[in-house]
């Protein structure tokens, strides 16, 4: 299963990934808006922190999964406790 995380705290990238990883998924991290979200491909979900990132990078988001059957998640928390619970929901039948 992929993953795309929008927002989140920066510092905290790495371990977004290696909790991912433990669930058998790969994942790519967008914490901030550098140049847009570039290689976002056709995840299996999207994960929007809405706490930690603009309308704007959402709207760039939504707009690039729109035509894909991807499943779009909003959490307001950042927290590795917000993504794993994220996770234990859209992945229990991937275990």
């Amino acid at each position: 299963m992929s993953i795309v995380i929008v927002g989140g705290n920066e510092c905290m990238t790495h371990k977004y990934k290696e909790l991912c990883s433990e669930y058998s998924c790969k994942a790519k991290v967008y914490p901030k808006m550098a140049r847009g979200i570039q290689n976002m491909g056709k995840p299996d979900l999207l994960v929007l922190f809405t706490n930690t990132v603009s309308h704007k990078m959402i709207k760039c988001a939504l707009s690039e999964s729109r035509g894909n059957e991807t499943r779009v998640v909003r959490s307001h928390s950042s927290s590795m406790q917000a993504l794993k619970n994220i996770l234990e929901k859209y992945t229990a039948g991937n275990m």
